[in-house]
């Protein structure tokens, strides 16, 4: 088996930054989506829209999708859901029924109240692997691939891919070839 290269040095995929933090991602929330799922009878998604709805509530879908970092048709199933789970209620705007603005019921606010400290322990469970000073540095580094990321989507546009053929959308093609 080949040596490992790092981040800065990649051999393989399991040296990429985004493999390695899907990794991470994937067996450090295992024990959140068991207690969600499990306990509560919510998905991952509803979770997270449970919680960015504790943190703002009174949004339309579409700035929650925002919010939750989530795209607006998955959004708008996991929103219908909750409803029919009484966590969530939809207010329709008077003059225009294709708006509305989702929050809270009193039964999500007890769910959120309940489920975030055990979700916060597992956070914390995760962190206790850090020192202090590491935990700090790593929250900066965190901010500053977030800005990252952020500059590397603002500057993609509006580069798709066509996925039925596997190839890259004209636009795309345009840019890498100049």
């Amino acid at each position: 088996m080949a040596e490992s290269g790092g981040l800065t040095h990649p051999q393989s995929i399991s040296d990429l930054l985004l493999f390695r933090i899907n990794r991470l991602l994937s067996v450090g929330s295992a024990p959140v989506i068991r207690l969600c799922e499990g306990t509560h009878g919510i998905s991952r998604r509803e979770w997270r829209l449970l919680a960015a709805m504790a943190a703002a509530s009174g949004l339309m879908p579409s700035q929650l999708a925002q919010h939750a970092q989530l795209d607006r048709a998955r959004t708008s199933k996991a929103i219908t859901s909750l409803v029919q789970k009484k966590l969530v209620r939809r207010e329709v705007q008077l003059g225009d029924k294709r708006k509305a603005l989702v929050s809270l019921t009193a039964a999500g606010r007890a769910l959120h109240a309940s489920l975030f400290p055990q979700v916060l322990l597992i956070h914390l469970e995760l962190l206790a692997a850090l020192t202090q000073a590491e935990v700090k540095l790593l929250d900066g580094l965190l901010d500053k691939l977030q800005t990252s990321a952020n500059d590397l989507q603002e500057h993609a546009g509006g580069l798709k891919a066509d996925r039925r053929r596997g190839t890259r959308s004209t636009a795309r093609a345009a840019i890498l070839q100049s």
